[in-house]
């Protein structure tokens, strides 16, 4: 599918969903929007309950222990990855959509410098469903990011246990290496995952290997990328932002499940209730759009208008994960021989980096128009297919079922009458009933299947493109089809089942007919499941005001309807060593936990977040003893000076984003305007600047240290020579 010509103009602008609003009214709103995820305050670093979906996918047990093993070499964890997965027939795509990004945004850009075409970082999202009841479901939570060079894996997963996603680095992960697996330092993180999920570009995602210039390269370098194809077109990309905007709503809607309905009371547990059992029905019905009952709008809507009220007066800000296109590549024809051009490439404009901070996405209001349609739906999204599934053949063994019967005379076109007839169906003027098109092929004078283009039955249902199984030989009452949808069993708005159609005709007359449709009430037992559950105990737990437990709802809504249980995914994670970080994580102020001089001590509070750690993208410098950290920082001070001095320079002039990142501030108790008259700032500037000054003897000049780019400067780290690399092609 090549759709990169016909997304420029639908897609490079920011929609905002149903029960939103465009933040670029939001200044005119008072009170304030509270923020679903506040950008500068990441939470604990190690999950509170729970672990990663990735430590649950890659948990082995063995003699009683279980650890985290990886396949390697890379090829081989995508291989193990879309084992996990449903293949769609229709589609070539992997079910873990992957692309190559060569000159990116990402910590680790600089890692194969300058041989990025060689070693392109390879960003993967998971966008597919279980393979079957015993696979985790990873569907838009789980994402990668792989550098060869660095050895090391980025990973992004959901804990279902916390509701949140978790960061994490795999270190050492290289031919003969010993992988290890750690939680990441979440205020660094949150630096660029403002939103606390996943981020991508927008369209045309021409940093990726989508970008021809780029996939040309990147085949001229010879190398194959871990059975990646390099010609690629952007619907790879595309799948992988419609992952990243799911996942962007997780946030909101584990907020809303938590509070959105009250606290523990029982009012509040019947609204979740409420909640769940409409995410149910969404989940069977394919997303059509049902209209809610007095109950739904008693105990539900009023229960949610009151409470998102009363806590969010402004409404809730959703962040935002998207971050402007780049092109890497834009005004060149060639790429440069020179080993300091190929690095200049490297370099990401302010206007680009995913450090700048980014407006809400949208603001979410209870009573802006399909606001509580749009939270059930995204509830819905918490019941993967497998999950669907075996709801369905739950029901399908109930009994007792209530029955409704509906009927509409049709008119029959039969040209030609041997092969194909064509079908009308509707109700008489001012009776309920159904009202269908479509056709039906002919066997031996008689219909042998069909599909039905649209369907539509009191209530709110429609459905296009239902397919008609035959179920029985053709006899004096007509013929008997099962309604398809999607291979599935088709069903109403409400989540009943719609088990058969029979159309009855003359045969002495084909251009008049009637359908009839029966409709199982198969719902209304999970309602009755839901209800029950309500009552006891477990309902106060499964119905409280804490993370929305997925997998224990299902569970429980499934033994209360009789089906056999299914053993849980992923039971060697419970086994694994509790979560660790590589090296403790500073919080945002903090000084320096040894003497330092004053000088080296200003820049404790400021960077020690995130450049006092164990890794080396972002550089820490902040990291050794007192000697190791005094020359790191005289050698960074080129780089130190342009970031603090960025902030005196207008948002629309910016080469390089300011540092602390603007998003951070707050951490700091401070804001951009503050923190740019502030002394601590005006003390490390001037420090830095005495650095310089008495390298040089002259007094560090904003334009003359980029004069030969960003890029150009001495890095802050000095660059190992075991890390030089041979020149791309």
């Amino acid at each position: 599918m090549k759709l990169r010509n016909t997304l420029l103009a639908s897609l490079l602008g920011v929609a905002c969903g149903p029960g939103a609003v465009p933040w670029a009214a939001a200044d005119t709103l008072t009170p304030a929007a509270t923020w679903v995820v506040e950008p500068a305050a990441a939470g604990e670093n190690l999950p509170a309950a729970g672990r990663s979906l990735f430590d649950q996918l890659f948990a082995v047990a063995r003699n009683g222990q279980s650890s985290i093993e990886l396949p390697f070499p890379f090829s081989a964890l995508l291989a193990r990855l879309d084992a996990q997965l449903a293949n769609d027939p229709g589609s070539a795509q992997p079910p873990a959509k992957r692309v190559l990004i060569p000159l990116g945004r990402s910590l680790q850009r600089t890692a194969a410098a300058p041989d990025y075409f060689a070693y392109p970082r390879v960003v993967v999202a998971v966008d597919a469903q279980p393979g079957s009841n015993f696979s985790p479901y990873l569907k838009d939570r789980l994402y990668l990011g792989y550098q060869e060079k660095s050895a090391v894996l980025e990973v992004i997963s959901y804990n279902e246990a916390a509701g949140r996603f978790e960061f994490q680095l795999v270190k050492d992960y290289r031919a003969g290496g010993q992988p290890q697996v750690f939680y990441a330092n979440r205020s660094l993180c949150f630096a660029c995952h403002q939103n606390g999920s996943p981020i991508f570009s927008r369209a045309l995602w021409d940093e990726t290997n989508a970008n021809p210039q780029v996939a040309s390269l990147l085949a001229a370098s010879g190398r194959h990328f871990y059975g990646i194809p390099v010609e690629r077109g952007v619907d790879i990309p595309y799948a992988i932002d419609n992952a990243t905007e799911r996942a962007n709503r997780f946030a909101l809607t584990q907020r809303l499940w938590r509070e959105g309905c009250g606290d523990s009371e029982l009012p509040a547990r019947r609204c979740r209730a409420g909640l769940f059992t409409a995410a149910l029905r969404h989940a069977l019905s394919s997303g059509q759009t049902w209209t809610p009952d007095a109950a739904f709008q008693q105990s539900v809507a009023k229960q949610l208008q009151v409470e998102t009220q009363r806590r969010w007066p402004g409404g809730l800000a959703i962040g935002n994960p998207d971050l402007p296109n780049r092109n890497p590549l834009s005004e060149l024809t060639t790429w440069p021989a020179e080993r300091a051009a190929r690095i200049a490439r490297s370099h990401v404009a302010a206007r680009f980096d995913p450090l700048a901070p980014r407006l809400p996405r949208e603001i979410w209001q209870i009573d802006a128009p399909g606001a509580i349609g749009s939270l059930i739906s995204e509830l819905a999204e918490f019941v993967s297919a497998s999950d669907r599934q075996r709801l369905e053949n739950t029901l399908t063994r109930q009994t007792g079922s209530n029955t409704t019967r509906l009927s509409a005379a049709c008119r029959i076109a039969t040209k030609p009458a041997t092969s194909r007839w064509s079908l009308q169906c509707a109700p008489p003027p001012g009776v309920a009933g159904p009202t269908l098109s479509g056709e039906l092929s002919i066997v031996a004078g008689h219909p042998g299947g069909g599909r039905l283009s649209r369907i539509q039955l009191p209530a709110g249902t429609a459905i296009n493109n239902v397919e008609l199984k035959i179920s029985g030989p053709p006899n004096a009452l007509g013929t008997s089809f099962t309604p398809r949808f999607d291979q599935r069993l088709a069903r109403t708005a409400e989540g009943h089942a719609i088990s058969r159609l029979t159309l009855q005709y003359n045969a002495s007359d084909l251009t008049t007919g009637q359908v009839n449709l029966e409709i199982r009430e198969e719902f209304t037992a999970i309602e009755e499941a839901i209800t029950a559950l309500l009552d006891t105990p477990l309902g106060k737990t499964l119905f409280g005001s804490g993370v929305l437990p997925r997998t224990e709802l299902l569970s429980a809504v499934l033994a209360q309807l009789g089906a056999t249980a299914v053993p849980p995914c992923c039971q060697a994670a419970k086994n694994l060593p509790v979560p660790r970080l590589e090296a403790p994580a500073v919080v945002p102020g903090s000084s320096a936990t040894t003497p330092a001089e004053v000088g080296q001590q200003a820049f404790y509070p400021y960077c020690a977040t995130c450049h006092q750690t164990a890794e080396t993208f972002p550089p820490n410098f902040l990291t050794g003893s007192n000697t190791q950290v005094a020359s790191q920082l005289r050698h960074c001070a080129a780089r130190l000076y342009v970031r603090l001095a960025m902030a005196d320079i207008p948002l629309e002039h910016r080469d390089k984003t300011p540092m602390p990142p603007e998003s951070m501030l707050p951490a700091f108790a401070t804001d951009i305007a503050n923190w740019r008259s502030s002394p601590s700032r005006a003390a490390l500037l001037a420090q830095v600047s005495g650095w310089l000054r008495a390298e040089s003897g002259q007094s560090p000049n904003l334009t003359q240290l980029l004069a030969g780019g960003y890029e150009a400067l001495r890095p802050c780290l000095p660059v190992p020579q075991a890390t030089e690399h041979k020149a791309a092609p």
